[in-house]
């Protein structure tokens, strides 16, 4: 058999790396060539993404991967939602905002009066966040929109600036809130209906789709040859799910890193009322596979806590934290994620603090207590999802398959473990990258399909199992949960 190599540009709202993807006999192995970090910039003009220095990054890193052989192909993931306003020529307008910048709050809820949630979800199946570009691009200027030649959703610009070609891959054009999954395009009803110029609406592509060679420059600069750029799944969840390791549908995947992404593979969109009204999503995976899955907040409650801690000057590394997790009291006090307050970047420990005593609960002082607090949260926070998945869908839902950076917190996967009730397959940790070099691979034709795909990880990275106990303890736990999401839903209507 052939040995391929290809080159995975992996962004994500923390760090970006370069990682080359190597397929051998039926294995695959990833190595880091480069990472870098990431970030918001705070600028006059709002929360940013600084694209130019990510772009450096990402040349830096193919300079480097050119070095260690010839690579065929390359292709870039993202998070969703957030966009690049070009000109003709592919130049960038503006910085892109970063999806927390609050300036779409208010555009929010008035955009609910424009069209009716109903409309909207009966469009496009996604959930209601915010974040989502629907209201970025509402809250944009109308002269911003005027001078813009079309919108590229991030990984989507970062490709465009590989190949020269600009369009939007499906997979992350779900991600909108302006994209129908039953007519595989945009919807026309709200686009009109909003009064966005529909110029700035690129192409739609499927995942897997070759837009051919690097640009002669980029080649020139980077010294790579003969290497074709491909959209694969351009959302980094789509290429994540893609590379769960799993057969039949009596499973769920959990994407855990700073938003924890919960849902279930399934054939076609599920979009009626009862789907919009538990805030469930349907965004498009390979194959025009349909990614059913809500966002919560994820390990963003502790990344924030631990800058919060740092500027303060206690620098606590993720191991340590979660070394005095352990060793906290468990179930003491519990959050509800999908509280407002926890999207917002800042104070988030006095955050935690703040829901506890409003709620009635102890109120957790140490980092330690405050970690096991909202890892705990989150791991109730996954049964009440998979309980109304399983009622949504009418599966039978066995096992758990956690992918991405937060599959390494064997704490949070023994906390999903037992508060689910359900057997927790940890990994690969790497999920992302190799999804994306594996329908790199596909694209090519050197793997013969999804099936394919799923079985060269199995083959290729280990998984930890991880078994629910103590159950009485977490279902105590698990009641007092419910609570507070009715509270927070009375609050909230």
């Amino acid at each position: 058999m052939t040995t391929h190599s290809y080159l995975a540009c992996d962004l994500g709202a923390e760090s970006g790396r370069v990682i080359l993807g190597t397929l051998d006999e039926g294995r695959l192995t990833l190595e880091e060539v480069y990472r870098f970090p990431n970030g918001p910039l705070h600028t006059g003009g709002g929360l940013r993404w600084d694209i130019h220095a990510l772009w450096n990054e990402i040349k830096t890193g193919l300079k480097l991967a050119a070095g260690r052989g010839q690579p065929e192909s390359v292709s870039v993931d993202s998070w969703g939602v957030d966009y690049v306003r070009v000109d003709a020529a592919l130049t960038p307008l503006a910085l892109p905002f970063h999806y927390r910048d609050p300036r779409t709050d208010l555009v929010f809820a008035a955009a609910q009066k424009t069209a009716s949630p109903e409309v909207i979800f009966a469009e496009t199946g996604i959930q209601f966040m915010p974040i989502n570009t629907l209201y970025q691009l509402l809250a944009e200027q109308a002269e911003a929109l005027a001078e813009t030649d079309q919108f590229l959703l991030i990984a989507d610009y970062f490709g465009a600036r590989l190949s020269g070609i600009g369009v939007a891959e499906r997979s992350l054009a779900s991600t909108t809130q302006l994209y129908h999954p039953e007519r595989r395009e945009w919807s026309e009803a709200l686009t009109a209906g909003f009064g966005l110029p529909r110029s700035v609406f690129p192409t739609l592509v499927d995942s897997g789709t070759i837009l051919g060679p690097l640009t002669p420059e980029i080649a020139a600069e980077t010294g790579l040859r003969d290497v074709q750029v491909i959209a694969t799944c351009s959302h980094d969840t789509g290429a994540a799910v893609a590379a769960v390791p799993e057969e039949g549908d009596d499973w769920a995947f959990l994407s855990s890193g700073t938003w924890s992404l919960l849902g279930v593979e399934l054939p076609a969109p599920l979009i009626n009322p009862q789907v919009q009204a538990a805030n469930f999503t349907n965004e498009i995976g390979h194959g025009g596979s349909v990614r059913f899955l809500k966002n919560i907040a994820g390990l963003w409650i502790v990344q924030e806590c631990r800058r919060a801690w740092q500027a303060a000057g206690q620098d606590y590394g993720y191991d340590e934290l979660t070394r005095l997790a352990a060793e906290a009291a468990p179930l003491r006090c519990l959050l509800h994620p999908a509280d407002a307050r926890f999207l917002a970047a800042g104070a988030m420990p006095k955050k935690v603090q703040d829901f506890c005593r409003e709620t009635g609960q102890p109120v957790p002082e140490s980092p330690g207590e405050i970690v096991r607090c909202a890892l705990e949260s989150l791991a109730l926070s996954y049964k009440d999802t998979l309980a109304q998945m399983e009622m949504l869908t009418g599966r039978r839902l066995t096992r758990l398959h956690v992918v991405g950076g937060g599959s390494r917190n064997a704490l949070l996967n023994q906390f999903a473990a037992d508060g689910t009730g359900r057997q927790v397959l940890a990994g690969p940790v790497e999920a992302t990258a190799a999804g994306n070099v594996l329908l790199q691979a596909l694209a090519l034709g050197h793997l013969a399909d999804a099936a394919a795909l799923r079985r060269t990880v199995r083959d290729s990275f280990s998984i930890e199992t991880y078994m629910p106990s103590n159950s009485a303890a977490w279902q105590e736990a698990f009641a007092r949960f419910q609570l507070l999401e009715t509270r927070f839903l009375e609050t909230h209507p």
